[in-house]
């Protein structure tokens, strides 16, 4: 079980939003990139990257930024990508830099031929980003819902050889309200590409239960707010998933 710390950017800056509101925005630093080093430094494996300007936009605003924290880490650590991915000249200019993966999400579900043709042209490089309430999938930014079910569509994104997929709670993220184990789950045991839980994870607890269900086929998990505003320690969530992890 993998602990990934995001960096969410918005307008140039380390954020966290409550349940996608680009309104509802908490600054944790002026600097992404010194974040970046910083997680990288606490021992993280991979970081989770976001630019939400970009997501709303439907095309990158955060690039320069970006392009530095991947030419600080890269070489250290992958570093997976997501926010306004549209088209697939901005994936392979992303690769070229040094992101090791790519969240298609938004463009996923409104465009299912561009992600076929992602997971073709970039095979191994392409995360499918599925953001959910109630079992729906939401998108641009969260700011709208869809009826599409999100096992159907995880489903429909394996079929096309995505790498892996990040489920997000859209109700809980942000919200230090614990992660929705039994939707992750449900979701894992449809696919067999591995599942990355996303939104809610709050303290050691929530690692412990992800750990208990790994076998399911989670992966990791990503954490925002919860290693940003202390109630959870980075390091120490880490070494206990290490510690609850089989050993091979």
């Amino acid at each position: 079980m993998v602990i990934i710390p995001a960096i969410d950017i918005k307008d140039g800056r380390c954020v966290r939003l409550k349940q996608g509101d680009m309104q509802a925005v908490t600054v944790y630093s002026d600097d992404p990139v010194g974040m970046a080093e910083h997680w990288v430094g606490e021992g993280a494996r991979r970081l989770h990257v976001v630019d939400l300007n970009g997501a709303a936009a439907g095309r990158p605003k955060n690039e320069t930024v970006i392009r530095e924290i991947v030419s600080r880490v890269a070489g250290r650590i992958p570093v997976q990508l997501g926010g306004g991915i549209r088209d697939l000249d901005t994936i392979e200019s992303y690769l070229d830099a040094g992101v090791s993966q790519i969240i298609v999400g938004t463009a996923a579900v409104k465009n299912p031929g561009f992600m076929q043709d992602a997971c073709a042209a970039f095979a191994g490089h392409i995360i499918a980003g599925l953001d959910a309430k109630d079992g729906k999938v939401a998108v641009e930014g969260w700011s709208k819902m869809t009826g599409h079910d999100v096992v159907d569509l995880a489903r429909k994104f394996e079929e096309y050889g995505c790498e892996s997929v990040i489920y997000t709670d859209i109700g809980r993220d942000g919200m230090l309200a614990g992660v929705n184990i039994e939707a992750t789950v449900r979701l894992a045991r449809e696919l067999r590409v591995p599942v990355i839980a996303s939104g809610g994870l709050t303290s050691l607890a929530d690692v412990k239960a992800l750990c208990d269900v790994a076998s399911e086929g989670i992966a990791g998990v990503i954490t925002g707010r919860a290693i940003y505003q202390g109630t959870l320690d980075f390091k120490q969530a880490q070494a206990e998933a290490d510690r609850l992890s089989p050993k091979e």
